[in-house]
């Protein structure tokens, strides 16, 4: 083998290795890594050229809703272009929305997962076709993703607990409401709180509501019937434990602690309904997403967990 050629396979190796460079809009784009699977290079690009391509999990809650006002409102300021996909709480749905999104070759993924597991098929589809995902409250059980933004939903379990110990003293029979099965939140919030209560309160049911109020309402009632004597409901959203509110009628016997701080569950806890709620700031989540996003097509590193903060709202009677 003569002296070019060794040179040459060399050279060529090298370029797999370390990356290539690319002249993208009069700029050369070089690639060391590819985080995401696939051929990844980053193309430098401001935010006003950029397409986002958002998918909540439902729309039929505030949360959510005030995730999608704080995406929209940095994304629009910057001139963005934004599409946002309403999951309605199905898996399916869901999933074909990202695929259309990643058909129509957006340039970044904002994805609340409706079920952890379930969107991993098309988080590794956006790996493949070199699209970044960015997650936001959920995660996402496989894929690689580059940040997920939330608040430290073990945590929050553990501030609600606290409070309930503290109010409701050693002992108290309590009830619990869990959100989506498979879903990163309803496993993070119940580990938090149910490790923080282990041999303090006494949890005499665990029944999922799906993080809706309306079967938060009819799952409070079944609990109550099988356990008149509870003095106490944590709830893993504030959806829920307003449901869990319309149940007990205003039976002020029962302390209810929700968690999210959207705006319906702060109104309960000012009025007495709820005892408190763990509030997150959802429209900051979807600020620090989009602003995730603009950082990444910068060319800046993007740190694998953006934290959202976290505070306990309590009712007046309770403080």
């Amino acid at each position: 083998m003569n002296t070019k050629k060794v040179i040459g396979i060399v050279v060529g190796a090298l370029v797999l290795v370390y990356g290539i460079f690319f002249i993208v809009s009069g700029k050369a784009v070089f690639s060391l890594t590819n985080p995401y699977q696939g051929s990844n290079t980053i193309v430098h690009k401001k935010p006003s050229q950029l397409k986002i391509g958002v998918s909540l999990s439902t729309l039929n809650n505030p949360f959510f809703i005030s995730v999608k006002e704080g995406v929209s409102e940095v994304a629009n300021q910057a001139g963005a272009k934004i599409q946002i996909f309403d999951g309605q709480n199905s898996t399916n749905k869901q999933s074909n929305d990202v695929e259309d999104m990643i058909q129509k070759k957006v340039d970044v993924l904002i994805i609340n997962p409706v079920d952890s597991s379930a969107i991993t098929p098309e988080v590794k589809a956006a790996n493949e076709a070199s699209i970044p995902v960015i997650t936001v409250d959920r995660s996402s059980d496989g894929g690689k993703v580059l940040t997920l933004v939330a608040s430290n939903s073990r945590e929050g379990g553990k501030m609600a607990a606290k409070f309930m110990i503290e109010k409701l003293g050693e002992g108290a029979n309590i009830a619990e409401l869990q959100g989506t099965p498979g879903a990163s939140a309803t496993r993070e919030r119940g580990a938090g709180f149910d490790n923080a209560v282990k041999g303090h309160l006494n949890i005499v049911s665990k029944q999922t509501a799906n993080f809706d109020r309306t079967q938060g309402l009819n799952t409070t009632e079944n609990i109550i019937q099988g356990h008149p004597d509870i003095k106490g409901i944590f709830s893993q959203n504030d959806e829920m434990a307003l449901g869990a509110v319309q149940a007990l009628k205003g039976n002020q016997d029962v302390l209810i602690v929700g968690f999210d701080g959207n705006d319906d569950g702060i109104a309960a806890v000012k009025k007495g309904e709820m005892a408190a709620t763990v509030a997150q700031d959802p429209k900051e989540m979807g600020r620090l997403a989009v602003q995730a996003a603009f950082k990444h097509f910068k060319g800046q590193k993007v740190v694998p967990n953006i934290k959202s903060p976290l505070k306990l709202v309590v009712a007046d009677k309770y403080k």
